[in-house]
């Protein structure tokens, strides 16, 4: 599998995510953050990498769930019956 500086890579045990920041002949170089804050940096195996996917990629992901419009139809129909409700009160 070939890494380019900028992707996103997992561990194939799991782990953080980490982001490659040179490739070598002996491994890829990954930065990565620890749970407090602090900056890792280590050279891995490459057998051991696997390609994930970045924050924006889980977003647009989340977006094109299926049953998402039927949420979203729901959250509409809420808002009528509550406007509907407003203007009897208010009448």
């Amino acid at each position: 599998m070939a890494f380019e500086p900028g992707d996103v890579v997992f561990l194939k045990s799991g782990g953080s995510p980490m982001t490659v920041t040179a490739v070598g002949e002996d491994g890829v170089d990954c930065l990565w953050l620890g749970e407090e804050g602090e900056l890792f940096r280590e050279s891995i195996p490459s057998v051991a990498l696997m390609i994930g996917s970045g924050p924006a990629d889980e977003e647009e992901d989340d977006e094109d769930e299926p049953g998402d419009d039927e949420t979203d139809q729901e959250k509409a129909d809420e808002d009528e019956v509550k406007s509907a409700k407003s203007r009897r009160k208010a009448g």
